[in-house]
């Protein structure tokens, strides 16, 4: 079952609608936050709040695709599962290949709606997990020496330790302290594990 911190921003110009999701989705436990408009719901929104949103599709002014664009271009990626009044095939797989979870025909089945919002919770809650994740590891990224983030990226790109002290011009031997220091420094045992790392962080050779 979701957990029910997870919140629901459901954004439709139809005050009936937004009536009856909210009514259905609370009598579920789950938190709703209305919005009659796409500008509400941007005005107001908080991408660190764990949820999904609920668009419809079609809205004046700004559309529930046109929005679905501009929370990935504000590099929020969240979980959208969208409604609409008339099937459109076209609409629905431009929505889909955007990312959307499910694209639902009014009136929404409430089994569809349930099913689709707890694919969004578990979406949801693994990108969260890993930009967690990522962020861990740039921190520990920062704490390297300017000479020990060089190392390292000779490491990501597959150098030996004498190949790494020939292109810095340093000893053999200061590179495999440099090489030590970094893998104490980001908390790892073996090369692999320090260039999963390494990746995970957005270092490449």
């Amino acid at each position: 079952m979701t957990d029910k911190n997870f919140t629901i921003f459901l954004v439709d110009d139809d005050s009936g609608v937004r009536t009856a999701l909210s009514g259905l989705l609370r009598a579920r436990r789950y938190e709703v936050k209305p919005y009659p408009s796409p500008q509400d719901f941007l005005a107001d929104h908080d991408a660190t709040v764990p949820g999904c949103a609920l668009l419809d599709v079609s809205m004046p002014g700004l559309d529930g695709l046109a929005l679905q664009e501009a929370l990935t271009a504000d590099g929020v990626h969240r979980p959208v599962i969208f409604i609409t009044g008339v099937g459109d095939v076209p609409t629905s797989v431009r929505a889909m290949k955007a990312g959307a979870i499910d694209f639902l025909t009014k009136p929404v089945d409430e089994s569809d709606l349930l099913a689709a919002i707890e694919r969004a919770a578990k979406r949801d809650a693994e990108a969260r997990q890993s930009h967690t994740e990522v962020e861990s590891i740039q921190a520990r990224v920062r704490t390297l020496t300017p000479r020990e983030l060089e190392v390292l990226t000779h490491v990501v790109a597959g150098r030996l330790n004498k190949q790494t002290a020939g292109d810095l011009g340093i000893a053999e031997k200061t590179i495999k302290v440099h090489r030590a220091r970094v893998m104490q420094k980001m908390c790892v045992r073996t090369l692999v594990d320090l260039v999963r790392l390494a990746e995970k962080a957005g270092i490449s050779q």
